[in-house]
Parts: C-alpha cells; structure tokens; sequence
C-alpha cells in the first residue's frame, strides 16, 4: 500500500488526484509554457474516510519544510490494511488551489491536476516491470510495489529520496494547494486521505 501511495504522490504533485461533493468552480488554463518548481513546503496531511476504511495512513513525515527541488527529501510512513487492496484499483484525485477565500477546483490535462486512474496497479506495472525487484528503500523494509498488496502493516523508517528538477505546467502557479485521493475496488472505498501543501516555482 505504501508503494501505491507514493505512486499516487508522484501523480499528484507531477514529481509521475470530483470527489469533494457539490459543484466547484473550473479554472480555465493554458497548457503552452512551463515553471520550474523549485520549493514545496507546508505538508500536512489526514485521513478522510472516517475511520471506516480498511486501509488507514496511520503516519507521515516529511523533512525538511520546505523541501527544496531539486535537492534532499526524508519520508517515514506507515500504513494499516485489513484488507487485501487487489486489482483494478481505481484512484480519484481532486486538486484544488486556494484563489482568496476560495478553492478552486483544477481540471485534469495531461494526467495531472483533478484526475482519475482507473487501474493504479497497470501504473505501478508500468513504473516498475513486473518481475523486477522493487527499488529501494521499499525492498530492505519488505514493502511490496505491486498489486495485490495483503492486508497487514507496512512501515517505512525515515529514509532519503534524490529529487530531481521538475518542471511544472504554467498553470500550476504558486499558492496553497490541497489533494483528496479515494482509493476503491469495485466501487467500495479503501482509503481516502487528504494533504495539503504550498508550491513555489519561477
């Protein structure tokens, strides 16, 4: 479950998520030009399924704050299933981006912003080939890559990542953003969590 959630952090900050309710406003968008992202900081992050679903983010760290990119990250997490998360596995992910007030709602262009990937573990297929073994550090800890994942507890010490240049579409400006990832199987829902975060480009 872990390397699924990171796969689903990759899709969601572009570094590889309506289902919010009610009606939300569209941003119109460019897609010509680029940014460069070069700062992310004030992660935060909770569970939003109300301590129904089977698979809970039990914790998260992220270090430093800000996270300067390219550059260092340190990640710990760890994670709950009492229930084997098997394919397809479908996850929706609603970005939002704070304008004053409001949240704004962003489309989904080019899989990134408010998307929907209807079979997560064909994603992770296609990251890291089946039959290969699954990079580190989720090898040494025992954290499986692919789907099925068994039910059980997975932990990740606090482990360094390398985070190279990204480069963000125009669209994705600086400000405050928030993410809303639903993870199902067969339309019951497995998890839901939300984070929130800044972006900095130029």
């Amino acid at each position: 479950m872990l390397g699924a959630g990171l796969a689903l952090a990759l899709c969601a900050l572009q570094l590889c998520p309506a289902a919010l309710g009610g009606s939300h406003p569209q941003l119109l968008v460019e897609r010509s030009g680029s940014r460069r992202l070069s700062k992310v900081g004030g992660f935060a992050w909770e569970n939003c399924g109300d301590g129904k679903d089977p698979v809970v983010l039990q914790s998260l760290s992220v270090a430093p704050d800000p996270i300067s990119i390219p550059g260092s990250l340190r990640v710990s997490a760890a994670v709950k299933s009492s229930k084997t998360m098997a394919s397809p596995l479908k996850a929706v992910l609603v970005v939002e981006k704070a304008l004053g007030d409001l949240w704004i709602q962003l489309p989904c262009i080019d899989q990134m912003g408010s998307c929907t990937y209807n079979d997560v573990c064909a994603i992770l297929d296609n990251l890291i080939p089946p039959g290969t073994p699954c990079p580190e550090p989720l090898l040494t800890y025992g954290i499986p890559c692919h789907c099925p994942f068994k039910a059980g507890s997975y932990s990740l010490p606090a482990s360094d990542f390398i985070l190279p240049d990204v480069e963000l579409p125009s669209w994705m400006t600086n400000g405050n953003y928030r993410v809303r990832a639903v993870v199902s199987n067969g339309g019951d829902e497995l998890a839901c969590v939300k984070l929130a975060f800044s972006l900095q480009s130029q």
